[in-house]
Formats: C-alpha cells, structure tokens, sequence
C-alpha cells in the first residue's frame, strides 16, 4: 500500500513511466506535451486518466508524454525539486499539499483557467488557496486527482455495542437538516469521543492513529491541536505554541493515548489501517483507502466501516487534508496546452470519471461538486463515503496551519507536533519542558 512518509530523502528520483501513445503529428498539430502525475494507488484510476489524456491529445493534435511518477519514498516530491533546480522537466506537474508555495517562485501563475474553473462551478475551497494562492495570483490548480480527507472511520457494530453511538443514524448518508447538524454539534465533541474511547479500550477493541515520523500523523493531530485552538505558529510567521490551548489539547492526549495501543509512536502510515482491518480496532482516522483494502482483504470487516466528521473541540470542527494541485513551470514549453488539457480533465463530468475510477477515495475542493452519485453509492454499506466530502460545519485544514504554508511544510516534515507529544506521553516531561523545547525548535524553522 502507497504510504505518506516523511520528507526525508533529497535526491532526484526516476519517474516510471506510463507512455500515452503519441499522435501522428498533421500540419494542425499543436505539438508536444510532457505531463507528470502522481502515481494512483487505487487499480485502474491510472488506465482512466490515460484514456482521458490520450482522448484529449487526439483531439487536439498534441503528442503527450504522460509519466506516472510513483509517491513511495515521496519520489514525486522529488521529481518537482530535481526539475526546479535544472529548469527543465515536465509541463505539467503534480505537487501534494504544500509543495506549491516551495516552488511558487518558479511557477507560472494560473489565474486564468483557476478563474474559468471558478465560474464553471464555484470557488475553491479556503484550504486549497491557502495552499496554492500567493502574492496575489494562483500558482498552480487545485486538482480533485487524489485530493484526500481524513474522517473518522469506525466499526459500527462495535461503536454501537459498546460505545452506544449508533454511527450511520448520527452521521446518515443523506444531506443534513438543521436539526441533524444540531445534534451533532452538541454530541459528537472531542470529550464525547473521549468517553468513546474508554469504553472501546475497555471491551478490548482501542481505537488507533500513528503518533510519529510519518506523513499521516500531523494531518489528523494539527486539526486536533486547531480545535482546541492551539497554533504552533501563526499566519504572521510567529510563533505561538506556548498558550493555554497548547496546555489543554496535551492534557487531553495524556488522557486519549491511555485508551490507544501503546505502540503508536512507532507505526508507520499503514499500521492504522492493519490495526482495524485485523479486527482489534474500532476506529482511526483515514481517508477510505483502509475501507478499500477491506473491501479486498476483509470484505466483513468493510461492511462494518463507516466515515464520518471528526469530533468538535472549544475552537470548533477541523479535518484533515491532504491536497494535491497541478502546476506549470516557469520554463514550460507548451504552457497554453498544459492549460488546456487541465480544464478538460477537471470538467465536472470527467472529474467525476477519475473519482469513480478511485471508487471515491478521490475527493474534491469544488464545494459544488459534492453532490458526484460515487460518495453515496459505494459500499458496502452503501453510503460508508458519503461524509468523505465533509458535509457539515468541519473546516479543512493541513498540520501547521496557518502558518505560512512553506513554514507549515517543515512542521509537517519535522514531526513537530508528534514529538511535542510524546515528550508529555512518553519521554516523562512536564507540558512546559515539552513546550519549550517546542519554541526552540520552532524558531529554528524561521531562522532557516
């Protein structure tokens, strides 16, 4: 399984390749065109895109150049600082969360077809410009193309017996009225998920999340740390962890990581989805790809599995993304067809061809396109994806927001927010040592 780990290895990276075949060149051609796009880990997403390009290509007269460029080791990453360095590469290029504002000085911006997808069909949603909107100008475009969320996702049979919380009634697979969202507002709280636990922990099922070097723990801790209104540092570029809600969402996880396997500051991004998948867990925080692999592995486990908001702290209601965006270089050669072939893989009804072929898993940061049939006719349990796209009053979010985005990066790289807590859960320091050493190490990340 495709895994988010840490930013570590700084070397380029080969790219394997899927060739769309080229098309014979006629005096209308409008050339060539080198793409670059993440690998999809879901089987056949891969095959649907390159039908679309190659449909495109055809059309239009170009020869395109498709290269898949796998995501293990973060080689895609990779591949986008090699090209920046040598100006010289792809067109078009994939880049994950915030590896636009890494390489904004060396993007072209996008306004114009950012602006036509916003007219087609809406803005954009808040985390996708703060993740690709610099100094005025859109640096790259927000792509649905493994575009991730990370709910909850619990067993309901274990929730129920156990914990008492019947999931898909709380969290139905239909728009909300007031009166649901209502009571979600006033139940489903990080005390109630808390209570949850306990009793989960106590019937022997705990419920699980990576707490280490990995790029799956800060994308569901930030948003935990932002519901209890603790930033590390803020959208002025100081730093801001030493607060009083620093010191209550530490409180809380000395009280969650009592109810969690005690050897989650050593899993890695696919030990939560084993843990629910072998049956001892009964809930984690993922996109629906460990449902997937369920559905594969454990068909009886994937009928149980239902994803749904993530708790609401003092601060409110913050879930996790993980957001991809396609960028053209500065030193493009063919930057009007990279345009082109973009706006014609995200219309609506081609987006929706790519998340259908994802069975979901893709998500989207078009509000508007919500309403896409795939969310709520997967399963089983037919429904399981509909609250994927957040549908109530959750805000998306990446570990370190809302610090600037590329100082945001090194957080996330850094393990910043695992290490803070397992200082005060493990490493026996007091929250104010574990601050401390916090601040020092932040203000290194603004000096460099």
């Amino acid at each position: 399984m495709t895994t988010r780990r840490q930013f570590i290895a700084r070397t380029a990276a080969t790219a394997a390749a899927l060739t769309v075949a080229p098309y014979m060149k006629t005096s209308h051609s409008a050339g060539k065109l080198a793409v670059g796009l993440a690998d999809h880990w879901v089987p056949g997403a891969n095959e649907v895109m390159s039908g679309l390009v190659k449909e495109w290509a055809t059309k239009n007269g170009v020869e395109v150049a498709l290269d898949i460029i796998t995501t293990e080791g973060f080689k895609d990453i990779l591949t986008g600082e090699a090209e920046a360095a040598a100006k010289e590469g792809h067109d078009l290029l994939s880049h994950p969360l915030a590896q636009v504002a890494v390489h904004k000085d060396s993007l072209d911006p996008v306004d114009d077809i950012v602006n036509e997808q916003s007219k087609r069909y809406g803005p954009f949603t808040k985390n996708a410009k703060y993740l690709s909107f610099f100094d005025g100008h859109w640096m790259a475009f927000p792509t649905s193309v493994q575009d991730q969320s990370f709910p909850v996702v619990a067993r309901m049979d274990l929730w129920k017996q156990h914990a008492g919380i019947d999931l898909p009634a709380m969290f139905p697979a239909k728009s909300r009225d007031k009166a649901a969202q209502d009571k979600i507002d006033k139940e489903w709280t990080y005390d109630a998920f808390l209570e949850a636990a306990r009793k989960l922990h106590k019937a022997g099922f705990p419920w699980g999340n990576q707490i280490g070097q990995t790029g799956d723990s800060p994308t569901w801790i930030g948003p935990m740390f932002r519901a209890f209104g603790s930033i590390l540092i803020n959208e002025k570029g100081e730093v801001a962890v030493d607060s009083p809600e620093t010191r209550q969402v530490l409180e809380y996880f000395k009280k969650l990581t009592e109810v969690m396997p005690k050897d989650v500051y050593a899993w890695n991004d696919a030990s939560n989805n084993r843990w629910i998948i072998s049956g001892q867990g009964s809930a984690i925080q993922n996109p629906p790809s460990v449902w997937a692999v369920a559905s594969r592995d454990a068909p009886k486990i994937a009928e149980q599995l239902w994803h749904f908001d993530t708790p609401k702290g003092p601060k409110g209601r913050f879930r996790g993304g993980w957001h991809y965006f396609w960028g053209i270089w500065k030193f493009a050669k063919n930057k009007q067809a990279a345009k082109d072939l973009t706006l014609f893989l995200q219309t609506k009804e081609n987006g929706a061809k790519l998340i259908k072929a994802s069975r979901g898993y893709d998500m989207t940061p078009l509000p508007s396109w919500k309403d896409i049939p795939v969310w709520g006719e997967e399963g089983p349990p037919v429904g399981t994806l509909f609250n994927y796209p957040p549908q109530g009053d959750e805000e998306m979010t990446i570990g370190g927001a809302p610090a600037p985005p590329a100082i945001a990066a090194k957080i996330i790289n850094n393990s910043t927010y695992s290490t803070l807590i397992a200082k005060v859960t493990q490493g026996g320091q007091t929250i104010d040592q574990a601050i401390d050493w916090a601040k020092d190490e932040l203000e290194g990340y603004l000096r460099s």
